[in-house]
């Protein structure tokens, strides 16, 4: 697949780049490029991530990293059983358990939320950071709605991070799913609250926080034609745009970084 001159390869992450150096450097640079491209589309256009992704898994199937933005990109199209085996590569090459959530997603992908319950309470939990177990609660009580089990959700949610006033990067997604979670039970006026909340902290848009709190509020949003009121108006001459849909698929710890080439997010912990 073409890669547009600009990129040289060089964007990537250091560690991503140290890890490469085990390669001939033409090769390093080859699979460098297509990570890029990797990071670049895997939210507009997570099959041409895939595309790109997979010419880096040919090319170098034994860097760590390249198998994580492998698994990542299967991710984002859905591919959950792929995903689940790059990720699977990599902890193995690596030992490290910070994909243990997004793991633990694909199997709810699979149709296994209770293999992602089980998995929810392993050990490896305990040594993620505070973003990964945020994470993990998030893909646990997303697999107890699989299961019907809402209350049950509800209450994985519940947590000191969730009562925090301090913003941390994961804070809008959280407050957001514990008021989906709240609607989903018929409780309105606390999810409306909840979802007021996750806007404050949706500093990037990562939610359509804003969009469910007008549809709670009873905004409509529609297409408005052109004066004329012609109702074959081409669409470039319509304004206004739909409320985003919100599906419960098993996204929920889709927050988590392509490799470690994407940029990162600070994860300050809180004390």
């Amino acid at each position: 697949m073409p890669i547009p001159e600009e990129v040289t390869g060089e964007e990537i992450d250091k560690d991503v780049r140290q890890e490469l150096q085990s390669l001939p450097k033409t090769l390093a640079d080859d699979v460098a490029r297509n990570l890029v491209m990797v990071a670049r589309l895997i939210d507009e256009d997570p099959e041409g991530a895939y595309a790109y992704s997979r010419i880096a898994l040919r090319l170098a199937s034994r860097v760590a990293a390249v198998r994580e933005a492998a698994g990542f990109a299967a991710y984002a199209s859905q591919k959950y059983s792929e995903a689940l085996a790059e990720f699977r590569a990599a902890r193995r090459m690596t030992g490290n358990v910070d994909l243990w959530p997004v793991m633990a997603d694909c199997e709810r992908g699979l149709g296994r939320p209770e293999k992602a319950l089980d998995m929810a309470g392993e050990p490896e939990v305990n040594k993620l950071d505070k973003a990964g177990q945020v994470e993990m609660r998030l893909v646990a009580a997303g697999a107890r709605r699989d299961m019907g089990q809402l209350d049950a959700a509800i209450v994985t949610l519940q947590s000191p991070e969730l009562a925090s006033n301090s913003v941390q990067p994961w804070t809008a997604r959280l407050r957001y799913a514990y008021a989906d979670a709240l609607l989903a039970v018929g409780r309105e006026a606390e999810a409306r609250e909840w979802f007021a909340k996750a806007v404050e902290a949706d500093r990037d848009g990562s939610t359509d926080a804003s969009d469910r709190l007008a549809e709670l509020d009873g905004v409509e949003f529609t297409d408005a034609l052109d004066d004329s009121g012609d109702g074959d108006a081409k669409d470039e001459d319509k304004t206004g745009t739909g409320a985003e849909s919100h599906a419960a698929a098993p996204s929920d710890a889709a927050g988590a970084e392509v490799g470690h080439q994407a940029e990162a997010e600070d994860e300050a912990d809180e004390d």
